[in-house]
């Protein structure tokens, strides 16, 4: 039990945003703070684990990734390509050719950053890969990822009731090991059928399973395609207890993706 004037010493690092670089988010006053759980909603190829490594990388802090939905041949090309600029297709190309030491040093120095690569995690595998990172590091992530909260296997799911309390439980979970790790927590999630297709605003209520109750920051992306191998990723903050939000995912900022690099770079206004 704390009183205000003990809560300043009892808060440690909770509160403290994430060093994230997406300035259009900032202007809609979306932070990614520590001690706080987040979650992020898109339908499947839009761009959400793209976006996810985009901040685990950009951020250069410790990081823990659960990759569930991705192996370590994908996360490994993108995030070298993300971190060097160079083109995704031929870091993808000297890996499988074993011909990968030009980048070695360069990776080296993000030992902080590591990834899990079970396709179906239990909360058993999350503590203890958790405890394993503070017994070799000497602290927890400041960002903890997962990808995705449904590969996670969190119990008797076997129905639509039983899979929704489910999820809310898992979120509840994550909003937890935030509080008691100082760490950002972040979900990567799905969205309802008629949202799937990624081509249009996506609101609250769009997330799947309605779990928007539990997390500090909830946010919907939905991407524009030109034709000509471009994309713009939209992200919108339907829910935000820290700052500006909008329900109805109609307002949001737009980032340009690097079809090479896969870097995402400010397209420098809001809707």
């Amino acid at each position: 039990m704390y009183s205000l004037a003990q809560s300043v010493l009892a808060k440690g690092a909770a509160g403290e945003p994430l060093p994230h670089r997406l300035e259009g988010l900032r202007k809609l006053e979306v932070e990614f703070r520590r001690g706080e759980f987040s979650l992020i909603a898109a339908g499947p190829g839009t761009g959400k684990s793209l976006l996810a490594l985009n901040l685990a990388v950009s951020m250069n802090i410790p990081v823990l990734y659960f990759s569930a939905d991705s192996g370590a041949a994908t996360q490994l090309s993108r995030a070298t390509a993300m971190i060097t600029g160079k083109d995704v297709k031929e870091v993808k190309r000297s890996l499988i050719e074993d011909d990968f030491s030009e980048y070695a040093d360069l990776l080296a120095e993000r030992w902080w950053m590591r990834f899990h690569y079970g396709a179906r995690p239990t909360l058993g595998d999350i503590e203890e890969t958790l405890a394993c990172y503070f017994e070799v590091f000497g602290c927890f992530p400041h960002l903890i990822v997962v990808d995705n909260i449904t590969n996670v296997d969190s119990g008797n799911a076997d129905d639509a009731e039983h899979f929704t309390f489910s999820l809310e439980a898992l979120c509840e979970y994550m909003a937890d090991m935030a509080r008691e790790t100082r760490a950002h927590t972040l979900g990567l999630h799905h969205v309802t059928g008629e949202f799937s297709d990624g081509l249009k605003p996506i609101p609250q209520s769009g997330v799947k399973g309605k779990i928007c109750r539990v997390p500090a920051l909830a946010l919907t992306v939905f991407k524009e395609i030109d034709g000509m191998d471009g994309r713009t990723l939209n992200i919108s903050p339907v829910k935000n207890r820290e700052g500006f939000e909008d329900s109805s995912g109609e307002t949001y900022a737009s980032f340009d993706l690097n079809s090479s690099s896969l870097r995402l770079e400010d397209v420098l206004s809001t809707f």
